[in-house]
């Protein structure tokens, strides 16, 4: 039998978290000309996308994307990759995406990567913030703080009708 499946957010509400998280990164760095946003694929990038073209549509920022590529189930097993991996981002401001913060792991990872080149700033940003935090790490902007079970999983998915789901 599948697992019951509830929408936590569907597409209008996270459109909406969207254009506030894009206005908080705005706010953070009204004197930065420019950020680098690396979504960690898949979900994180898809939204890397969607917070770039917000971005853009302000005419505030010129914006730049990376995808990182890092396995989520043994982060250190295999090495963590940057495409495009020749963007130079000495002492610039990051900006890391990804779709659900749970225990941290993923974005601890992430993070520790990128803190290798010498950035002005790296912001850490997710859609959703499930506070079952066993690394230290935060997100800086979050569209929904979400308290659940260890036994619930969240599902976002990307698409014509972006859906997060609890299930």
């Amino acid at each position: 039998m599948a697992a019951k499946r509830t929408v936590v957010l569907e597409h209008d509400r996270i459109q909406r978290k969207l254009d506030r998280m894009a206005l908080q990164l705005l706010e953070r760095n009204v004197d930065e000309k420019q950020l680098i946003l690396v979504g960690i694929v898949p979900r994180g990038a898809a939204l890397a996308k969607r917070l770039k073209k917000l971005l853009d549509a302000s005419g505030l920022v010129k914006t730049e994307i990376l995808d990182l590529i890092l396995p989520k189930d043994g982060p250190l097993i295999a090495p963590v990759e940057l495409n495009p991996g020749n963007t130079k981002m000495d002492g610039k401001t990051v900006v890391l995406v990804d779709d659900v913060l749970m225990s941290g792991r993923t974005l601890m990872h992430a993070a520790s990567h990128l803190v290798k080149f010498p950035l002005k700033s790296l912001t850490t940003v997710v859609l959703v913030d499930r506070l079952h935090r066993t690394y230290p790490i935060r997100a800086d902007i979050v569209g929904l703080t979400l308290s659940t079970t260890f036994e619930e999983h969240i599902s976002v998915e990307m698409g014509a009708k972006d859906t997060v789901y609890l299930s």
